[in-house]
């Protein structure tokens, strides 16, 4: 059987499970775990493993030879392209591209728009032999429209703002923005977002 989905699961009708892959030598098993939420529109390929409680927005796409955790959130308008690996409980907002051999370990959040890329020189025959994605660790956050650059590390808690372009490694806990993406606060502290926050949402009411 190259299509196995662990009932109860929620499928809608118009999704297409079980893509076939010129990519694949032999017929690989589609496996989803039970409680799985699929809506109108996705593509999901052979060859993909998807833990418990998978949830999908409108129209995503998960490729092949994918190895997906429980409790993970894709949704509408997104692509996980072949060879990934995503942990558990990671949430992956719309319209983001997942790039081939990437890897987003547990508790990891990418917002709307974000692009992990894989490919130095595009082109180029030496560097498709060499691609990989960005690893993106434990619990990072990754802000609106950022974009990651291929073998690049986002370390453990680390926070990327909204439309910055990762060239080189994060270290764990601390803030980047920007383009290129600079190190603005190191091993930062949950008290000091609340407080940013709070100071912002005064600004905010202030400019009203």
């Amino acid at each position: 059987m190259s299509v196995l989905v662990e009932n109860p699961c929620d499928v809608h009708p118009s999704a297409i499970l079980g893509y076939p892959s010129p990519l694949l030598k032999q017929k690989e098993t589609l496996v989803i775990s039970k409680n799985a939420k699929i809506r109108s529109g996705c593509v999901l390929y052979l060859g993909t493993k998807i833990g418990e409680s998978l949830e999908l927005g409108h129209n995503v796409v998960i490729r092949e030879r994918n190895v997906i955790g429980h409790h993970v959130s894709i949704w509408s308008n997104s692509v996980v392209d072949y060879g990934c690996v995503i942990g558990n409980n990671v949430k992956i907002h719309c319209n983001c591209y997942i790039a081939q051999y990437s890897v987003i370990e547990d508790n990891a959040f990418l917002a709307p728009g974000v692009v992990l890329a894989n490919d130095l020189y595009p082109g180029i025959e030496e560097s498709k032999q060499r691609m990989k994605g960005p690893l993106i660790r434990r619990g990072a956050q990754i802000g609106v429209n950022a974009t990651i650059l291929p073998f690049v590390e986002i370390g453990e808690e680390a926070i990327v703002g909204a439309g910055s372009v990762v060239t080189k490694n994060v270290p764990r806990r601390s803030i980047v923005v920007g383009n290129p993406a600079r190190v603005i606060k190191q091993e930062y502290k949950k008290e000091d977002l609340v407080e940013s926050l709070k100071r912002r949402l005064i600004q905010l009411d202030q400019a009203r």
